[in-house]
């Protein structure tokens, strides 16, 4: 689904849905108590979030796997494989596609082996059979199942809790005290417009930013559409990039596409003379056959200091 505008306000669908919002934290609080939590033989990193919704959970897990990489480590992923058909794999780009095993494998894959199974602590298993020593999580922190070493929570500055109520009356995947009880360190992608920092004290909070890799287009106009949970952001990402967005086309996160809307987007395209863009996310589930007719725009995480962030994990694994 898409981020519903209402999360970010106190209106008549939110006090409409709290009900269903406290039932939601309620069961999300019993299922962490009574589930077992079994350990892994290899530390474990989480990259969660309170919120739903797109974060930048992904970029941070790709910049945690790089860095311990650079520590002499052998890191793999750990994941459900949200949308995918197979579980149990290491997943495999030779032979495996974004049905297969997910959008998210398909790119945490390009930069280092992933286990999918949406019981953890066997992806765990399969990942340090394969080779691993250290395992990340992306996503996971409200799954009990296996037990992190170091559990580091990520927040978009720019939307922070929104309107601070539980889903679906709002973003909020669990009690944030609770949630935060369970936490190391939190992670604060983009300006902190909301004082975030203050909400997460005790917390070690560390600031980055995402960076949009260059990306030229003629006359620097595009069709940019996007699965995600908040394309707005995707939006503005060309938007500093100096790209216009002349139009703009939003699909349900985890959108899978069919030949016939990759299709028309396209046509769409050529009608209006400009390029289409999405996401990395959107270009792993588009046909290698059809890839080369799109363009997509690649990000990273810059963090603010790095060296600070480094040290406080290798502290840590």
């Amino acid at each position: 689904m898409k981020t519903p505008g209402y999360w970010q306000n106190n209106g008549l669908f939110s006090c409409l849905l709290l009900p269903a919002g406290k039932l939601y934290a309620a069961a999300t609080a019993l299922r962490l108590k009574l589930k077992k939590t079994q350990k892994a033989p290899a530390p474990v990193v989480c990259i969660g979030n309170l919120t739903a919704g797109g974060t930048g959970k992904t970029p941070v897990a790709l910049a945690v796997a790089e860095l311990l990489r650079q520590c002499g480590k052998k890191p793999a992923f750990v994941t459900r494989g949200y949308g995918g058909r197979l579980k149990g794999v290491m997943a495999d780009l030779t032979r495996h596609t974004a049905k297969d095993i997910g959008d998210e494998p398909m790119l945490l894959a390009k930069k280092a082996p992933v286990a999918v199974n949406p019981d953890r602590y066997q992806g765990a298993l399969t990942a340090i059979n394969a080779g691993a020593d250290v395992l990340i999580m992306d996503d996971g922190f409200q799954n009990p199942g296996l037990f992190k070493d170091l559990s580091i929570l990520v927040f978009d500055g720019g939307f922070g809790l929104g309107n601070g109520l539980p889903v679906p009356a709002g973003p909020l995947r669990e009690d944030f005290a609770a949630g935060l009880h369970r936490a190391d360190a939190a992670v604060i992608i983009g300006e902190d417009k909301h004082r975030l920092a203050d909400k997460l004290s005790p917390l070690p909070v560390f600031g980055a930013r995402t960076v949009v890799l260059p990306l030229v287009l003629p006359d620097n106009k595009a069709l940019a559409f996007a699965g995600i949970g908040r394309p707005e952001k995707f939006y503005n990402s060309l938007r500093e990039q100096g790209i216009t967005p002349i139009k703009t086309i939003d699909f349900p996160d985890h959108h899978f596409y069919t030949e016939e809307e990759l299709q028309k987007l396209l046509s769409e395209a050529d009608a209006l003379g400009v390029a289409a863009v999405t996401t990395a996310k959107d270009f792993v589930k588009i046909p290698p056959a059809l890839q080369p007719r799109f363009k997509v725009l690649e990000i990273a995480v810059r963090w603010d200091d790095e060296q600070a962030f480094a040290q406080f994990v290798r502290s840590r694994i």
